[in-house]
């Protein structure tokens, strides 16, 4: 049910691709079974017609040997065409499928995805849709194929003699119903192992990689190429039991087709229809018996990866179905003004709130630190004006507007952030400074603010700000990574800048510079940053100290040293 929900839509919007693969599918059945059929009627004829001049020099050797010619020209040109037609129709399917999946995933914030792993994502995208191509190309084409020329059949062979095509085409039809459905069941097991081993096997092969660097380091390369040979194992064994249930149902298909042509060559010896052996009619029925086989081949293995086929459905289905818990309002803009947290109530998980009863207010261009120990919640505050989560309950205001009224756009405008953790796409340089740009920046803009962070050096080369910087910033050194995570918060102007942890992994001397260049950027702005240090606390206008998710103390730098212990015991550390 849950694939026919999945593809019903997109089988509307390709039908007429898809039809005309199917029809393609059709006229090559059927021009192989008429080629096979004619040539087995007309060497049974010829060799009929030459037991007596009469007969031989009367007999017409140009018409049949014209159609032998024109039925096997039909049969290579539908057969090339049906392969573009159906392959077309299934990449387009696909397309539209990611194009779905992609949109379902869009709207999801960080709550959203939580339980999902980034390369169990890029398995869903990549190896469970490809997964699917099997019902339209393998399945669907093939039934209805099947269908149309059993129909066909039985009304050409009925004409002759309705006792033989009432042998073969039942024959036929039974067949396809016990041996496919049979080996579906066999295979079931089976093929959703093929498909879950293999999910499991590129999973464990991202994270390997990925973490290549580490587990070489800590020497644990050699248990977890250990773990991810075992999972490559697996998926081999189900893909051996795969391949021998498919061997074994196309041979069972070949003993029912020899058992099937015996009883159509017994019943055919007393004759066809009003004709009496040994006629040429004999031998086109026999021979259409024979090329039955090219309809029943495909479908012999084709039920069997059904499980699978299913099993992926039901995965990307999730994604499709997963609906986002943060509603976006209609309000286009997102005004100006003080920020307010009001009686925040937040978690991660239930039963353990990171927040309780907090509130807090950012008056509208000033300069905010927030303190406090790992897992005090300082990072929530920023994923809570973003709206990666919601919280569970109060409100956050921006002016008198609640940030839950505007539009994920509007929020998206207002809002810069510097993160911890800067993420650099495998592009150019130009690409990864650009994406921070509502409108595309000018090269002379991208080397101004390159100058300004000290990278300038980076677009000296031949290629400037074409200069490819690899996968994730390979290239590129940790310090150099975080300097270009400021330059894009430079080249956004937004009333409120959020920064977290903005100078980790820099130098004091870089640091000192890198901070001085976001001050200066966020002059008439908003500024929060977040800390485990003390440098620039000089420069903000408010300081707060988070500690069992509430603000305990706040103040200027100067009033915290006095009044506050352990803010003064981190300010002698830092001096």
């Amino acid at each position: 049910m849950n694939l026919i929900k999945l593809f019903l839509p997109l089988l509307r919007r390709q039908w007429l691709m898809m039809f005309t693969g199917l029809l393609l599918a059709f006229i090559t059945l059927v021009a192989g079974i008429g080629l096979l059929s004619l040539s087995g009627w007309f060497l049974s004829a010829t060799a009929v017609a030459g037991l007596s001049l009469a007969t031989a020099q009367a007999f017409n050797f140009f018409t049949p040997a014209g159609g032998v010619r024109f039925l096997s020209i039909a049969r290579t040109a539908s057969r090339y065409g049906e392969r573009l037609a159906t392959h077309e129709a299934t990449f387009r399917l696909l397309t539209e499928l990611r194009v779905k999946v992609w949109r379902a995933l869009m709207p999801l914030a960080d709550k959203d995805l939580a339980g999902l792993r980034q390369s169990e994502l890029l398995n869903r995208l990549v190896a469970d849709i490809d997964t699917l191509d099997h019902l339209y190309l393998r399945l669907l084409v093939p039934m209805g194929a099947f269908v149309a020329v059993l129909l066909a059949l039985f009304a050409f062979i009925g004409w002759f003699d309705s006792r033989l095509a009432m042998l073969l085409c039942g024959g036929v039809l039974l067949a396809l119903c016990c041996i496919p459905l049979s080996f579906y069941l066999l295979g079931r097991s089976s093929a959703v192992a093929v498909v879950n081993e293999k999910r499991r096997y590129r999973v464990q092969s991202l994270e390997f990689l990925g973490g290549l660097a580490e587990l070489w380091l800590f020497g644990a390369l050699d248990k977890y190429r250990h773990d991810l040979d075992l999972t490559e194992q697996q998926w081999q064994r189900s893909q051996r039991t795969m391949a021998s249930l498919q061997g074994l149902s196309q041979a069972v298909l070949v003993l029912v087709h020899g058992v099937l042509i015996l009883l159509m060559l017994v019943m055919a010896s007393s004759g066809v229809g009003d004709r009496v052996p040994p006629g040429p009619l004999a031998a086109m029925v026999l021979f259409a018996s024979l090329a039955v086989m090219e309809m029943l081949m495909p479908l012999a293995g084709a039920f069997s990866q059904l499980a699978g086929c299913l099993a992926a459905g039901d995965r990307v289905n999730d994604i499709i179905d997963k609906k986002s818990d943060i509603a976006f309002g209609d309000k286009a803009q997102l005004p100006a003004g003080d920020i307010y947290f009001e009686d925040i109530e937040f978690g991660y998980q239930p039963r353990h709130p990171v927040l309780s009863q907090f509130s807090l207010r950012i008056r509208q261009g000033s300069r905010v630190a927030v303190l406090g120990k790992t897992g005090v919640g300082k990072s929530s505050l920023f994923t809570l004006l973003t709206r990666g989560y919601n919280p569970d309950s109060g409100r956050i205001l921006v002016g008198e507007t609640d940030i839950q009224d505007v539009t994920e756009k509007a929020l998206r405008s207002a809002i810069t952030v510097v993160s911890q953790r800067v993420h650099l796409f495998a592009g150019t340089l130009k690409d990864n400074l650009a994406m921070a740009c509502e409108t595309p920046p000018t090269d002379v803009a991208l080397m101004q603010v390159l100058e300004r962070v000290g990278l300038g050096y980076l677009a000296e080369g031949s290629d400037g700000l074409k200069q490819w910087i690899g996968e994730g910033g390979r290239l590129l050194s940790g310090g150099e990574t975080r300097r270009i995570g400021i330059a894009r918060a430079l080249l956004k102007d937004s009333p409120i800048l959020l920064l977290d942890e903005p100078t980790e992994g820099l130098d004091r001397r870089t640091e000192r510079q890198m901070l001085a260049l976001l001050f200066e950027h966020a002059k008439d702005k908003t500024l929060v940053m977040i800390s485990h240090r003390l440098t620039a606390m000089t420069e903000m206008d408010a300081i707060h100290i988070l500690e069992n998710g509430r603000v305990r103390a706040s103040g200027s730098h100067e009033a915290l040293v006095a009044q506050h212990p352990e803010y003064r015991a981190l300010s002698l550390c830092r001096e």
